[in-house]
């Protein structure tokens, strides 16, 4: 975070098209226990918009979006194969987007990190 609280702006590849310039955090979605990560739109007096990697969008106090920090090692729950179920586990590789997790069970599963989260 910059010295107002905001996250800072940190490089993004994206699909191997090239690297852009974005604004990369989590967030607490509705207030919850979870950080989710998204691309910061928008940070005007306190409030922050973010768009979830999820598809999904709110504005939300400062202190409820912090600088994204994941990487390889990183521990994450992520949602199995999208089927509603979270499980633990670590990241192995991170991409852009893309994501490669290893569960605590021995499962392996490369997914988006539009369907993982962090404590």
């Amino acid at each position: 975070m910059d010295s107002s609280g905001s996250p800072q702006s940190v490089v993004h590849q994206h699909g191997g098209s090239g690297v852009s310039a974005r604004r990369v955090g989590l967030g607490r979605y509705r207030n919850g226990a979870y950080w989710f990560p998204g691309i910061v739109q928008s940070d005007n007096s306190g409030r922050v918009t973010i768009a979830y990697d999820n598809g999904d969008r709110e504005t939300l106090p400062a202190n409820l979006v912090k600088a994204y920090n994941w990487g390889v090692g990183t521990r994450v729950e992520c949602n199995w194969k999208n089927g509603g179920t979270w499980y633990a586990g670590k990241i192995t590789a991170l991409r852009g987007g893309a994501v490669s997790i290893a569960y605590d069970d021995g499962d392996k599963e490369n997914t988006s990190t539009g369907k993982c989260r962090s404590r």
